[in-house]
């Protein structure tokens, strides 16, 4: 970690800058020793801000004295002192450690016991509610003249009566019923 005066931030940068670019623009007030642009780390855009980092305390406050509010490809660009970084806390957790199956450390006198296979307790199935059939409104009702019916080996679906062309039947003199005498 640097010095906290050396490192500056620099924002509201124009998307087509690039590292040059600013170790130019900076190279007016000192020796730059580093640029740093700020990617999305998902979809490696650049968010439009970056750190440099000057070689001395003074080159750097000359830098933020002079850049602050400077054109930078047709954009005013904002030029700060940069926070220092806060240090993360280290350890705890299993954060990128192997940790056997069970829980015990290698070597420890539980790994070289095996388990006693406990026998699977059988659970009842949760009671869930039938599922109910999408109804209708007359809005949402099926288009094409097709209407709703039950019996139908189509997936409930039919032509109404109407559209059907009348089918000309041959006249028998048989039909399907006897008839009785009397």
């Amino acid at each position: 970690m640097s010095k906290p005066g050396k490192e500056l931030y620099v924002g509201s940068l124009s998307y087509d800058a690039t590292e040059y670019d600013l170790e130019k623009l900076f190279s007016v007030s000192g020796r730059v020793t580093s640029v740093h642009l700020i990617t999305d780390s998902v979809t490696g855009q650049f968010k439009g801000c970056g750190y440099v980092r000057m070689s001395t305390e003074a080159e750097a406050k000359d830098a933020v004295e002079s850049l602050d509010g400077a054109m930078l490809i047709d954009r005013q660009i904002t030029v700060s002192i940069a926070n220092p970084q806060k240090m993360k806390p280290q350890g705890g957790g299993a954060k990128g450690r192997f940790i056997p199956k069970g829980g015990a450390k290698a070597g420890s006198p539980a790994e070289s016991k095996p388990a006693a296979a406990k026998p699977a307790a059988a659970r009842p199935a949760p009671n869930k509610p039938a599922a109910e059939k999408p109804r209708f409104a007359k809005s949402d009702a099926p288009k094409a003249g097709f209407s709703r019916s039950e019996g139908t080996k189509t997936g409930g679906f039919s032509k109404p009566a109407s559209s059907r062309p009348a089918a000309s039947k041959p006249s028998s003199s048989k039909s399907g019923t006897t008839r009785t005498k009397r």
